[in-house]
C-alpha cells in the first residue's frame, strides 16, 4: 500500500506484524469509519469480547497506529480511542532488505487482500438488499494497461488523490450535517504488474 503524507508510514516489523492481524484490522477501520470510540462500541460491531478488544487496541496503541481520544461522555471509567493517522502505508522498499521483513510484509499484503475480498463478498451476497441506485453505481472492472513503473506510480498516485478529493467532500458534508444519504464505501484498487 502507499498513501499520502497524512498517512503513518509504517518502516518496522514490530509495528507491521502488530497491525497484520485479522482483529486489529477490523478494529481499525471501525475505529477509522467511527472517528472515535470505546472498547465496548467496537466490541459490539466486531462481536467479539470487550476484554478481547481492550487486549488489541493496546496493541495496537502501543506501536503508535491509535491514541486515546478525549473523553465523549460523562463516564470517566470509559477509555475512548481515535486513529493516530488518517491511515498507514506501507511500502515494498522498507521491507525487502531481508527475508525475515519481506516475508512479514508478504503476509500482511496477503491479509489484507483476503479482507478486501471477503467485504466484496458480503457485499455481493447482499447487493440484491441495497438500493438499486447503490448496485447501479458499485464499481468492478478490470483494466489492462501497458506501463512503465514510473507511469504505474503516478497512476496510483492519481488515484490516491481522486479517493482523497471525494473523502474530503464526504467529510465538509457531514461537518455541515448534511448525512442524508450516505454509507460507507470501500475502494479497493488493485494494480500491479503481471505477465502471461
Amino acid at each position: 500500500m502507499a498513501g499520502e503524507e497524512r498517512d503513518r508510514r509504517i518502516t518496522d516489523v514490530g509495528t507491521l506484524k502488530a497491525l497484520a492481524h485479522p482483529l486489529r484490522i477490523r478494529l481499525m477501520r471501525c475505529l477509522r469509519l467511527s472517528r472515535v470510540a470505546t472498547a465496548s462500541h467496537l466490541a459490539e460491531q466486531v462481536d467479539e469480547a470487550v476484554s478481547l478488544v481492550s487486549y488489541h487496541l493496546r496493541k495496537l496503541a502501543e506501536h503508535g497506529l491509535i491514541e486515546e481520544a478525549e473523553p465523549q461522555s460523562a463516564d470517566g471509567r470509559e477509555r475512548w480511542w481515535q486513529p493516530a493517522s488518517d491511515g498507514v502505508s506501507i511500502h515494498d522498499e522498507d521491507f525487502r532488505d531481508d527475508p525475515e521483513r519481506a516475508a512479514a510484509h508478504t503476509a500482511a499484503g496477503r491479509l489484507l487482500f483476503d479482507q478486501q475480498a471477503g467485504m466484496y463478498r458480503r457485499y455481493l451476497d447482499e447487493r440484491p438488499h441495497w438500493a438499486p441506485e447503490w448496485s447501479t453505481a458499485a464499481e468492478s472492472s478490470e483494466s489492462v494497461l501497458r506501463l512503465t513503473a514510473h507511469e504505474l506510480a503516478e497512476l496510483a498516485e492519481e488515484l490516491r488523490a481522486l479517493a482523497r478529493k471525494y473523502q474530503e467532500r464526504g467529510r465538509a458534508a457531514e461537518a455541515a450535517g448534511n448525512t442524508e444519504g450516505r454509507e460507507n464505501v470501500a475502494l479497493h484498487t488493485h494494480a500491479f504488474p503481471f505477465r502471461d
